[in-house]
C-alpha cells in the first residue's frame, strides 16, 4: 500500500523539528582546491662564504701573470653567488595546501608536509583541528 503525504502534512512535520535540525554544520565543508606550493628556502650566508672561498681559490689557480688577481675576484664572486643559490635550493620546502569552503560560508586552509589523498569535491569535517572525510 502506497502512502502519499500532502504538502500540509510535510510542512506540519517540518515545523515540529527544532531549528537546529536545519542549521549548517560549522565543522563541515567541501574541498575546493588542492595545490602544491614550493616555498623558497632562505640562505644564512654560509653558502655564499663557502662558495666565495672555493671560487676564489679556483680563480687564483686558473689566472696567470697579471690576470691572476682579476681571475681570483671573478671566481670569488661567481662562487659566492653559486653557493648562495645552492643553499637556498637545499632549504626549500614543498607544502600541500587543501582549501575548504565551509557550510557556514567561511574558507579554511590546511597545510600538509606530505601529499594528501584529499581531492576537489570531497565532503570533509574538521575533528580535533584535523581534516577528515565524511
Amino acid at each position: 500500500m502506497k502512502r502519499f503525504f500532502t504538502a500540509a502534512f510535510i510542512a506540519t512535520a517540518a515545523s515540529a523539528l527544532p531549528l537546529s535540525a536545519f542549521a549548517a554544520c560549522d565543522n563541515c565543508g567541501t574541498v575546493t582546491n588542492v595545490k602544491t606550493v614550493v616555498k623558497q628556502g632562505e640562505a644564512s650566508g654560509a653558502g655564499a662564504v663557502i662558495g666565495g672561498v672555493a671560487g676564489g681559490v679556483l680563480g687564483h689557480q686558473v689566472g696567470s701573470g697579471r690576470g691572476n688577481p682579476a681571475a681570483t675576484i671573478v671566481g670569488a664572486g661567481a662562487g659566492a653567488y653559486a653557493g648562495h643559490q645552492i643553499e637556498k635550493k637545499k632549504n626549500e620546502k614543498t607544502v600541500y595546501v587543501v582549501e575548504v569552503k565551509m557550510e557556514n560560508g567561511a574558507t579554511r586552509t590546511f597545510n600538509y608536509s606530505e601529499q594528501t589523498a584529499f581531492r576537489t569535491g570531497d565532503k570533509v569535517k574538521i575533528i580535533d583541528k584535523k581534516l577528515v572525510r565524511q
